[in-house]
């Protein structure tokens, strides 16, 4: 039977009192592609907040990546959070360090203190998405694309079992949004990583299929139409 990733039952999620989603249910599996749409103000963001803990979640029960998101607390949530990845549209890299710093950056505020080792894991997820010789450079002399590769890199760096990718390719270029596509698969093929990610963009959903979860009118819709 397959592990369950995510598992969302009964739940209702609110955003300062106002019921955003109701009654949501929703199994994801380990190395699945599952694609988040809706319109703007439909639940999309508050939903993948509930996922990493940003969003109390008080109805209803949820696991993700093993974790009780009812009986999380300040204390535990970096520990959820260490197993899964988040990757912006913004891209979000600190502009007064490099690459490499950036990545230590994370990987010291998730509880490495071993140089030699951070050293290596930043060298392998820079191979993964295919930037091992710019760890050196500073975010403005990437293109937008390579800054998206660098995020994904960071995502990566705790090996987590499950990405969360909010618009990955909003901000890209057709040519380039492909490129991350092609990444974002790869990752999900050939490391059996999660990734639920969140996406306004039908051209890249009709290029690269996957199951579709939709966001309308309070609820959640499993395998939709789009």
């Amino acid at each position: 039977m397959a592990e369950a990733i995510i598992e969302l039952n009964g739940v209702n999620i609110y955003q300062s009192n106002t019921l955003v989603l109701g009654e949501v249910n929703i199994k994801v599996d380990k190395g699945e592609f599952v694609y988040l749409v809706g319109k703007t103000g439909t639940g999309k963001s508050s939903l993948l907040k509930t996922l990493y803990g940003d969003l109390e979640l008080t109805e209803g029960q949820g696991t993700v990546v093993g974790h009780n998101l009812r009986e999380l607390t300040w204390k535990t949530i970096p520990f959820l959070r260490r197993n899964l990845g988040v990757v912006f549209q913004d891209f979000q890299l600190l502009t007064d360090r490099n690459v490499n710093e950036n990545l230590k950056f994370v990987l010291k505020a998730t509880g490495w203190k071993d140089e030699k080792l951070m050293d290596e894991k930043i060298a392998d997820v820079l191979d993964k998405v295919n930037l091992k010789t710019k760890g050196f450079k500073m975010p403005f002399e990437l293109s937008g694309g390579e800054q998206q590769r660098i995020d994904v890199a960071r995502a990566l760096l705790n090996s987590p079992k499950l990405i969360l990718a909010d618009e990955p390719t909003g901000n890209l270029d057709p040519e380039t949004s492909d490129e991350i596509m092609q990444l974002l698969f790869h990752i999900c093929r050939d490391f059996g990583t999660t990734i639920v990610m969140a996406t306004h963009d039908y051209v890249v959903i009709n290029k690269f299929p996957a199951r579709t979860i939709k966001t309308e009118i309070g609820k959640v819709w499993d395998n939709a139409k789009i």
